[in-house]
């Protein structure tokens, strides 16, 4: 289901990236279906993939228990953004996006910030999210609305949840958990980067209008 509301304080364009899993028809696979990048109904075939609901429930703080594992289809009080919409928003010229690899592998998305430790349970009062809040301060240099995107393994991958979830509760108003993660952005084929290479965000000025097709023809209203 297409979120119909835009996220807080940026352009309603860039709503139309982003997809609140609604329950979905739970999905068997346990990889993602491989797709070359630009093909749009392959594209489609995996952002099913990454919406399969295991029909868990997002806990209300912190996720205590293993870290692999089915994970729920929301993130409360921010979004979850499919391989698609990751692609679309990384295109956009002049948005400053920021990107947090949370799994700590030796391949990451491209510009990735590491962030393993992030993902520790505990509280929203712990060292953890003071280093988060810290981190945060200094990457976005402030900026509560700026684009943060976290990602980890994949739908069954518990670690960006809680960083994610860190920077929700710090009052960052545009998170995105990428739930799909390493293995979705494998799947489409998309390139990879050393881990710990030097990252910098996406674009170099502030957030602006875009047309509302800006995702593609029929964007706005999947």
């Amino acid at each position: 289901m297409m979120l119909t509301r835009p996220i807080r304080s940026l352009a309603p364009w860039l709503a139309a990236a982003v997809l609140a899993l609604a329950p979905c028809v739970h999905a068997q696979t346990q990889t993602p279906p491989g797709v070359q990048p630009g093909a749009g109904a392959a594209l489609e075939r995996l952002s099913a993939w990454e919406r399969q609901d295991r029909g868990v429930a997002a806990p209300q703080g912190l996720h205590e228990g293993p870290s692999h594992g089915p994970t729920p289809t929301r993130l409360p009080g921010g979004q979850v953004i499919t391989t698609q919409g990751l692609m679309a928003l990384l295109q956009q010229a002049g948005l400053p996006v920021f990107v947090f690899d949370v799994l700590g592998s030796a391949a990451a998305l491209p510009n990735a910030i590491p962030a393993a430790w992030a993902a520790q349970g505990g509280s929203f009062d712990d060292g953890t999210q003071q280093q988060m809040a810290q981190m945060l301060r200094q990457v976005t240099r402030g900026q509560s609305n700026a684009p943060l995107v976290f990602y980890c393994q994949g739908p069954e991958c518990w670690m960006s949840y809680n960083a994610a979830a860190r920077a929700v509760r710090l009052g960052y108003r545009n998170v995105l958990w990428y739930r799909g993660g390493l293995e979705a952005w494998q799947g489409a084929g998309l390139p990879l980067a050393r881990a710990g290479a030097t990252a910098q965000p996406v674009g170099a000025r502030p957030p602006g209008a875009l047309p509302p097709d800006a995702f593609g023809p029929g964007a706005a209203g999947r």
